[in-house]
């Protein structure tokens, strides 16, 4: 049965950040995920999510200035003490919000880094934070991101992460799978799913082109939303698009594709 998950960072957007939470139980969800928490202390997050029933699904790891522009810093050879004080500061979090899986962006690979430099720390970051998250019951995820968007984006590949995540040799990470960003980086979405399934966490969704809510592009998600449940997806599938009229009076994608 699929289970979507309101993403508030983009969903909403219109209200408050701490009024999305009651807007998105209001139509139906009972998930959320968003980037990230840090500006909000957690009590004041827990009180919303509690208050209105719901889930926090997922939110990502600190990751560098994301007003100036810096998307990651795990594969920056310079800032590795930085992120293992994010690894600790987003288990706090965790801890507070009863989040089960937190995500991790790569990056951009920074000026006079090679590529070999990249891939070296955000193997060493990811077996760090693989290891703090597992002691905390925590799962960690990866998320190929597409290089339209993010330029220099480290990460942008399914066969890279899932090698990137054989190379830690954890069994604590995986895949978040963002069918938007893998439509436009590589396409083969439903043969990607169903083979690697079991390392496939956490699914998001946007339609393409445009990222805007599905039924506005060329991805058919009737079919993909009927072959999730056919392959015994268990997980939660975030939507993390940009509503093109408005949040509320985009949401009839959900009846129409039978989901919600």
């Amino acid at each position: 049965m699929t289970k979507l998950a309101a993403n508030l960072s983009m969903l909403f957007n219109e209200l408050d950040f701490l009024d999305r939470f009651e807007a998105a139980a209001a139509n139906g969800f009972r998930g959320v995920e968003f980037l990230f928490p840090y500006a909000w202390a957690p009590q004041q997050i827990a009180d919303r999510l509690k208050a209105n029933d719901l889930e926090l699904v997922l939110h990502n790891l600190p990751a560098g200035n994301w007003e100036e522009g810096e998307r990651g810093i795990a594969c920056h050879p310079a800032r590795m003490a930085e992120f293992r004080e994010g690894v600790a500061l987003a288990l706090r979090y965790a801890a507070a919000l009863g989040v089960k899986q937190l995500n991790c962006l790569a990056g951009v690979v920074p000026p006079g880094v090679t590529q070999q430099q990249a891939h070296a720390t955000l193997v060493a970051n990811l077996t760090y934070a693989a290891q703090q998250l597992q002691a905390a019951g925590v799962r960690l995820l990866i998320e190929p991101i597409n290089t339209f968007d993010i330029p220099g984006f480290f990460l942008s590949h399914t066969r890279q992460a899932l090698d990137i995540i054989a190379e830690t040799g954890s069994d604590n990470l995986f895949v978040q799978y963002d069918i938007y960003h893998m439509q436009r980086m590589e396409g083969e979405l439903a043969n990607t799913i169903k083979a690697n399934l079991p390392k496939i966490a956490h699914i998001q969704l946007a339609d393409n082109p445009g990222r805007f809510e599905p039924g506005t592009g060329e991805i058919n998600y009737h079919y993909l939303f009927r072959l999730l449940d056919e392959i015994g997806y268990a997980g939660w599938i975030g939507c993390e698009y940009k509503p093109r009229a408005g949040t509320v009076q985009g949401l009839g994608w959900r009846a129409a594709h039978q989901v919600g």
